[in-house]
């Protein structure tokens, strides 16, 4: 019961500041995708951005990865070479602030919610980035999504110790 009522506190602290939409009818705008693939360029799952009135809505589709809590974050460049991924720089922050929902000065636009994976190596989840846009995302240099091996803790600057990255896809516009 414990157990349960502190999983509970943690993903509503995860999700302060994002909210669940669907992408359908007049506010509906353009589309991004990004191929989730690990270092040995196994598809493990997509991403789906979709410019909503208010932000950035995404869709994370993942399979084949390993069980339990991941940092999962869009990252400011959209480059994704193996091994370690770090050609997708740090979080996408184009406005300044630091890592996390839990960190007063934050949190970064690419900043979201743990990504559960089941026992089957598969989770998904949509959320919100309200700091987004797909101006954003689809700069000049691009962004990637990237998915870490740990869980974020939602308050350390600047990657809230999740650990190496062991997913990653370049979004492209749809």
């Amino acid at each position: 019961m414990l157990r349960a009522a502190l999983l509970t506190a943690i993903a509503a602290t995860a999700l302060a500041g994002c909210t669940t939409t669907t992408a359908t009818g007049p506010s509906a705008g353009r589309t991004a995708t990004a191929a989730l693939r690990t270092a040995a360029g196994a598809d493990v799952g997509t991403v789906t951005a979709t410019e909503m009135a208010g932000g950035i809505q995404m869709r994370i589709d993942a399979r084949g990865m390993p069980a339990g809590m991941h940092g999962a974050h869009v990252h400011a460049v959209g480059r994704c070479d193996a091994p370690d991924f770090t050609t997708a720089g740090g979080h996408w922050n184009p406005t300044g602030k630091q890592h996390g929902t839990s960190n007063p000065a934050g949190p970064h636009a690419g900043d979201a919610p743990n990504l559960t994976i089941g026992a089957d190596g598969s989770g998904s989840v949509t959320i919100m980035l309200p700091a987004g846009t797909m101006d954003g995302l689809l700069d000049a240099d691009g962004s990637a999504f990237v998915i870490h091996a740990g869980a974020d803790d939602y308050k350390t600057d600047p990657s809230g110790n999740s650990g190496g990255r062991i997913a990653c896809g370049v979004f492209a516009a749809a």
